[in-house]
C-alpha cells in the first residue's frame, strides 16, 4: 500500500487532513480503485457519489467522481446528502456509493465512507484494503479519462417518504429543538421536520463546514450545551442533536438530561418488537445491561455484538436482526437497508413520545435501569499487556473477549477495548448504582493508569 495511503485508510473509512493528506490526487486513485473493486467498471454499472458542508468536499467529490468515470463507470451524483442520504440511495437504486465526509471530525479533515450496492459497507478487511492496493499505483500514473457518464439526482424527497414510511410521527404536537451543529442535518431536518406535526426550534442548520459554534459531536456531551440550554429555555418536549454528517443522533430530555443511546436502542427496539415478536435485536459489548434485559422482556432474541458498525452490519445480515444499536449513538435498520441513521433513530423517538401524554424522562425511566460511566480513554504504552493485567486481578469474575475485555459481576461490568488508531485503551463501566460504577471505575482506573 502508498505511503499516503497508509496515513488515511482506516479499519471502516477513508480519513485525514484534507487537502494536506487527501487530495485530489488521493480521491482521484480512489475513486477509480472503487469502481474496479465494486465490479462497475467498462460499463458495467454506476455508483451514487454525495458529499457533505466541507470547504474541501465539493473537490473531493468532482476527483473521486472523476475517478470513477475513469473506468467507464457512471455516476448518480445526489449532491448534498446526509450519510444516512447516501446509504438510502445505494440501497433504493442498488447501487454501490462514496460519501465525502469526516463525520465529527475537526473542519481540517475529510474522508470517504465507501458501501457496495444495497448500503453493504466496505471496511478495510471487506474491500477498503484491496481498494487502496488498486489506488496505489495510480497515484504515481494517474488513470487516463473514460467515458462514464455523470447524472445529478435530487434524492432528498425520496429519503424522506423512506423515512417517514418506516417510522410515521403521530399523537399530539410535540416542540422539538434541533442541533444540527451546522452539519448536514441541517441539510435533512427541514425537509423531514416539514412533513411533521411538531414545532421546530432550529439550532446552527445553516451549513457551515468550519463549525463556527461547537464541533458537530454530540458524543462529547459539551457540544450539547446549547441545545440543552434551549430545551429547558423554550419549554421544548425534546432535543435532538447531530453530528457532522448526520447517522448519529443524540436525544436530551424536557429537564436537558442525555438520554443514554443504550436507553434508546431499548426503546426503538420495544417499538420494533411490537410489530415484529420473536426478533433478533443487536446491541454491541459497551450497551447497557439494561438492552438484553428488555428485549428479552419484550419477547425478542437479543444478540451482543463487537463495537463497529461493519461488525454490526454484517451481523444483521447473518442473523437477520431487525434492528441493533450502539451505545456511540448508531442505530441499524433492517428496513433501511442494514444502514445506520440518526434521523431514523429520532423518528422513532418523537414517534414514541407523541403516543403519550408523559414526559420523555418519564417514558424513558423504564429503559434506564443502571448507571454508567461513559467512555473513559486513558494513553498506555501496551494496550495488550495492560488488558493481560486486568484479566489477571479479576481472574475470579466472569470475562469474555468478544472486543476487548469485558468482566461482569452480578451488580457491575466493565469493558476494556484498545483504540485501532491511537494508543489509548477505552472505559466503560455500568453498575447498578452510582455508588457502584464509581467503586469499580477507580478500581479499574487505578491499574490502567498505575
Amino acid at each position: 500500500m502508498h505511503a499516503r495511503l497508509r496515513e488515511i485508510v482506516k479499519a471502516y473509512d477513508v480519513r485525514g487532513r484534507s487537502p494536506g493528506q487527501l487530495d485530489d490526487d488521493v480521491a482521484l486513485a480512489l475513486g477509480a480503485a472503487f469502481a474496479e473493486e465494486t465490479g462497475i467498471s467498462q460499463g458495467r454499472g454506476r455508483a451514487v457519489v454525495g458529499r457533505d458542508m466541507r470547504a474541501s468536499s465539493p473537490d473531493l467529490a468532482a476527483a473521486v467522481t472523476a475517478g470513477i468515470v475513469s473506468r467507464g463507470a457512471g455516476v448518480i451524483d445526489v449532491g448534498l446528502a446526509s450519510t444516512d442520504l447516501l446509504y438510502c440511495a445505494s440501497g433504493a437504486l442498488d447501487v454501490p456509493g462514496i460519501m465525502i465526509t469526516a463525520s465529527h471530525n475537526p473542519a481540517g479533515d475529510n474522508g470517504l465512507k465507501l458501501c457496495r450496492a444495497q448500503a453493504r459497507p466496505i471496511g478495510f478487511t471487506s474491500g477498503l484494503a484491496a481498494i487502496a492496493e488498486l489506488a496505489s499505483p495510480m497515484l504515481d500514473q494517474p488513470p487516463e479519462q473514460a467515458a462514464g457518464e455523470v447524472e445529478e439526482l435530487d434524492f432528498l424527497a425520496t429519503y424522506v417518504e423512506t423515512l417517514l414510511r418506516l417510522a410515521p410521527v403521530s399523537g399530539r404536537r410535540l416542540k422539538v429543538a434541533v442541533d444540527a451543529g451546522n452539519g448536514m442535518a441541517g441539510h435533512t431536518v427541514p425537509a423531514v421536520f416539514a412533513r411533521l406535526d411538531v414545532e421546530l426550534v432550529p439550532l446552527y442548520l445553516e451549513l457551515d463546514g468550519t463549525f463556527p459554534h461547537h464541533e458537530a459531536n454530540p458524543l462529547d456531551h459539551s457540544t450539547l450545551i446549547d441545545l440543552q440550554a434551549a430545551v429547558r429555555e423554550q419549554g421544548c418536549d425534546v432535543g435532538l442533536a447531530f453530528d457532522g454528517d448526520a447517522d448519529r443522533c443524540f436525544v436530551v430530555d424536557q429537564t436537558g438530561a442525555v438520554v443514554t443511546p443504550s436507553a434508546i436502542t431499548a426503546l426503538v427496539a420495544a417499538r420494533h418488537l411490537q410489530r415484529e415478536p420473536g426478533a433478533t435485536v443487536l446491541h454491541n459489548v459497551i450497551c447497557s445491561r439494561a438492552v438484553p434485559e428488555i428485549v428479552s422482556e419484550h419477547g425478542g432474541n437479543p444478540v451482543r455484538t463487537p463495537v463497529g458498525h461493519s461488525l454490526i452490519k454484517a451481523e444483521m445480515a447473518r442473523t437477520g436482526a431487525v434492528f441493533g444499536g450502539e451505545h456511540s449513538g448508531h442505530f441499524y435498520f433492517r428496513e433501511f437497508y442494514l444502514a445506520d441513521s440518526g434521523m431514523l433513530a429520532a423518528l422513532h423517538v418523537l414517534g414514541a413520545l407523541a403516543e403519550t401524554d408523559s414526559t420523555l424522562a418519564d417514558l424513558m425511566a423504564e429503559y434506564s435501569r443502571y448507571t454508567a460511566s461513559g467512555e473513559i480513554n486513558s494513553r498506555v504504552d501496551d494496550a495488550d499487556a495492560v488488558i493481560e493485567e486486568l484479566s489477571r486481578r479479576y481472574a475470579d469474575h466472569r470475562q469474555d473477549r468478544m472486543d476487548g475485555l469485558t468482566v461482569e459481576a452480578d451488580t457491575w461490568w466493565f469493558n476494556v477495548r484498545a483504540s485501532n488508531t491511537e494508543p489509548l485503551l477505552r472505559l466503560n463501566v455500568e453498575g447498578e448504582d452510582e455508588a457502584t460504577m464509581a467503586r469499580v471505575r477507580e478500581d479499574v482506573l487505578s491499574l490502567v493508569r498505575g
